[in-house]
């Protein structure tokens, strides 16, 4: 940020500002474009060299997941395969397809209410780029708006690395089938490996990691963040060079958070609201003094609970620079796949209860009884 600040005054040759945007070709005031229920839109090409600087957006549809179901896919220098996908609120900082303010250097959710979506990642590119937006809803975006904001450059520094962002989203299970934690229901289990973890991302080539969102549903009332984050570089063996000691320790907060807090750098954009740690939290963590940097490749990884041992729905987007070109991306989760799971209510947890009395023989039982 204070870099930004110092350098701002430097007055550069060479360099054309540009933009793309949805405005009213006709000079009216409808400046917005719309797209095709099932349908791909390129909202920008741009040719040669140049840096994407900002991108802003904002959307009006009837479908109320909108944000889950549309797509934003980012390609540079005339590859095949895009080097950004992922739903276009989990991109901007948004999980389950909702709207909330939230915000940080490189991403925001601003006002009203979240709706104008904000990116400032730097995004080089030397023989063109492209990005689309497919709205795979089957209820017409009749409403979408958006500026891309770049520079068109003579040519860009060759360790200027391309950028990226991957989409994953996993519904885990307990890997020894007790949901266990804190030692609740018995002893801990041990985890030496990384290969049951939740997965971030996992990178072939060099270049650095610069952040992650971090969305996760949980169905039940006990804390979901006592897993380790652990990140193994160019190909090295668990425990590898980064191992975390709890998710609120890799993001920057401690002791079970359940608060919103926003730093420019880490913090918790929306906590949950129900008992316990049960429900929605999202969490953010940028590397922008601390990039994790690789030479060969990089598999980036938390668990789900201490040793694996929670059901969470997990959603996340790893964003990252790398110089070579990409393997591709996995197939993203079709539409049914990448929708929320139902809500645990306060019907659910009373009927718990109702199981757990009969189990019990019933009678007068507070609830502490082992």
């Amino acid at each position: 940020m204070m870099n930004g600040l110092n350098q701002l005054y430097r007055v550069e040759k060479g360099i054309k500002s540009k933009r793309i945007s949805s405005y009213d070709r006709t000079g009216g005031n409808n400046d917005y474009t719309e797209i095709e229920a099932n349908a791909v839109k390129t909202i920008a090409e741009m040719e040669g060299a140049g840096i994407v600087k900002h991108i802003w957006m904002t959307m009006a549809s009837d479908d109320p997941m909108l944000r889950r179901n549309a797509i934003i896919r980012m390609y540079w220098d005339g590859s095949e395969h895009p080097s950004v996908e992922a739903p276009i609120g989990d991109f901007f900082g948004q999980g389950w397809g909702e709207k909330y303010n939230y915000m940080t250097i490189p991403l925001s959710a601003a006002p009203a209410g979240g709706n104008a979506l904000n990116c400032y990642f730097p995004m080089p590119f030397s023989k063109g780029a492209k990005i689309t937006i497919e709205n795979d809803s089957d209820i017409p975006l009749h409403r979408f708006y958006y500026y891309v904001d770049y520079e068109e450059h003579a040519s860009i520094p060759e360790n200027a690395g391309r950028f990226h962002a991957w989409w994953n989203r996993k519904v885990t299970a307990p890997v020894h089938d007790i949901e266990n934690e804190w030692g609740t229901l018995g002893p801990e289990f041990l985890n030496p490996s990384d290969k049951d973890n939740y997965l971030f991302a996992e990178i072939e080539g060099e270049g650095k990691l610069v952040g992650i969102h971090y969305f996760v549903d949980n169905p039940g009332p006990m804390w979901y963040g006592e897993g380790d984050d652990m990140f193994l570089i160019d190909g090295e063996a668990w425990p590898g060079s980064l191992h975390g000691t709890g998710t609120e320790d890799f993001f920057n907060t401690a002791w079970c958070p359940k608060e919103n807090y926003q730093h420019p750098y880490y913090g918790i954009a929306r906590v949950n609201e129900h008992m316990g740690w049960m429900g929605r939290t999202h969490c953010y963590r940028y590397f922008m003094e601390d990039p994790i940097y690789f030479e060969k490749s990089l598999r980036a990884s938390i668990e789900h609970g201490h040793a694996n041992g929670l059901t969470l729905d997990i959603a996340s987007v790893a964003y990252w620079y790398q110089l070579e070109v990409h393997k591709k991306f996995p197939e993203i989760a079709p539409r049914e796949q990448r929708q929320n799971m139902p809500p645990i209510d306060i019907a659910q947890m009373h009927r718990w209860r109702h199981a757990w009395r009969e189990s019990k023989g019933k009678g007068l039982l507070w609830g502490h009884e082992q």
